[in-house]
C-alpha cells in the first residue's frame, strides 16, 4: 500500500477513535450528573431545610420558603433537572450550601491533594506489582505458590483494617511515622500505601496470567530456540506485553484510588476530595457533592483515553485503522 494511503487511513483511524472518546466522555459526564442529581433528590428531607443548616437550625417557615425560591426547589422536579443541565454545560456548579462559598472555589482546593495521594499510590501499586511479577517469573513454584497467596490477600485487604494496621505498627509501636497526615513527606507515606497495596494485588494478578501467556507464545519458543535465559527473555521481551492488560486497567485503577481516598483521607485528616464529599453528603450539600463527584468522573474519562492511546502506542494492533 503506499504510504501516502496508510498515513491517511491511520489518521482516519487516530480522528475515529478520538471522536468516540470524547463522545464517550461526554455521555459518562452527563450520565453521572443526572444520576448524581436524581439520587440526592431521592434522599428524605427537605434540601431547603438543609440548605439552612437542618432541622437543628430551627429556621423559620419564611427562611425555608426564601431558600426554596432561591435555589429553585419549588420548581417542578423536570425544571430543576433542566436548571441543573444548563448550569453545568456553562461550567457553573453553583454555591455551597454549607460553606457559601462557589464549588468550584471549594474543588480547587481540594483536588490537587486527593490528586497526588492517588498518583503516587498507583506508582507504588505497580512498583509493587512488578516486583511481585519478577519475583516469580524464574518459574519456580513455591515462588509461584507464595506470590499467588501474596496478590491475593493484598487485592482482599479493606482500606480502613489495611490503614488501621499500619497506624499500630508504624505511628504507635515503632513510631516511624505520623498517624496523621501532618503536610509533609513522612504524613504521605501510610496513605499511600494504605491505597497501594490492593490495587498492587489486583495488577500483579492480572500481569502474572498475561506473563505466562507471553511465556506460552511463538516468539518466546523461537527466543528460547536462540539461547535466551527465561529472566533475559521477561525483562526483555514478555514483560511488556505483559504490562499491557495492567496498563489498561490503570484508569479503572485510578477511579478506585479515588473512592477509596473517601475513607483513606478520613482516617487519616487528610485534606481533599474525599473528606469534601463525606462533609458534603453529612450535611447534604448537593451542589459539593455534585461537584466532587463530576470531577472524579472527569478524572476517570481523562485517564481512560491516555491509558487507552499509551496502549494503542505500545501495541499498534489494537489501533484497528492503522494496522
Amino acid at each position: 500500500m503506499p504510504r501516502a494511503s496508510t498515513t491517511s487511513t491511520r489518521r482516519a483511524a487516530i480522528l475515529r477513535w478520538l471522536g468516540a472518546s470524547v463522545l464517550r466522555a461526554v455521555v459518562v459526564l452527563w450520565a453521572s450528573a443526572t444520576l448524581v442529581f436524581f439520587i440526592t433528590r431521592l434522599v428524605p428531607g427537605d434540601p431547603a431545610e438543609a440548605a439552612l443548616g437542618g432541622p437543628g437550625s430551627q429556621a423559620s417557615e419564611e427562611a425555608v420558603d426564601a431558600v426554596r425560591r432561591q435555589f429553585g426547589f419549588d420548581q417542578p422536579l423536570p425544571v430543576q433537572y433542566g436548571i441543573a443541565m444548563l448550569s453545568l454545560l456553562r461550567l457553573d456548579l453553583g454555591t455551597s450550601y454549607a460553606l457559601r462559598q462557589p464549588v468550584a472555589t471549594i474543588l480547587a482546593d481540594a483536588v490537587p491533594g486527593t490528586l497526588l495521594l492517588a498518583v503516587l499510590s498507583l506508582v507504588v501499586a505497580w512498583v509493587l506489582a512488578l516486583g511481585l511479577t519478577l519475583a516469580q517469573a524464574h518459574g519456580s513454584r513455591i515462588a509461584a505458590r507464595i506470590g499467588d497467596t501474596v496478590e491475593i490477600v493484598a487485592s482482599a485487604l479493606p482500606h480502613f483494617w489495611l490503614a488501621t494496621i499500619l497506624i499500630a505498627v508504624f505511628s504507635t509501636a515503632l513510631s516511624w511515622l505520623p498517624p496523621v497526615s501532618n503536610g509533609t513527606a513522612a504524613g504521605l507515606v501510610l496513605p499511600v500505601v494504605t491505597l497501594a497495596i490492593p490495587i498492587a494485588g489486583f495488577l500483579a494478578q492480572v500481569m502474572r496470567g498475561s506473563l505466562a501467556e507471553a511465556l506460552d507464545s511463538p516468539f518466546a519458543i523461537s527466543a528460547r530456540a536462540r539461547g535466551e535465559t527465561r529472566m533475559g527473555l521477561v525483562t526483555r521481551h514478555a514483560l511488556r506485553h505483559a504490562a499491557l492488560p495492567a496498563l489498561g486497567l490503570s484508569a479503572w485503577a485510578f477511579g478506585y484510588l479515588i473512592g477509596g481516598a473517601v475513607v483513606v483521607e478520613t482516617i487519616f485528616a487528610r485534606p481533599g476530595l474525599g473528606r469534601t464529599l463525606l462533609s458534603a453528603i453529612t450535611v447534604r450539600d448537593i451542589p459539593v457533592v455534585t461537584g466532587v463527584v463530576l470531577v472524579s468522573a472527569l478524572v476517570y474519562v481523562v485517564l481512560t483515553m491516555a491509558t487507552d492511546a499509551l496502549t494503542r502506542l505500545l501495541d499498534p494492533r489494537t489501533a484497528g485503522g492503522s494496522r
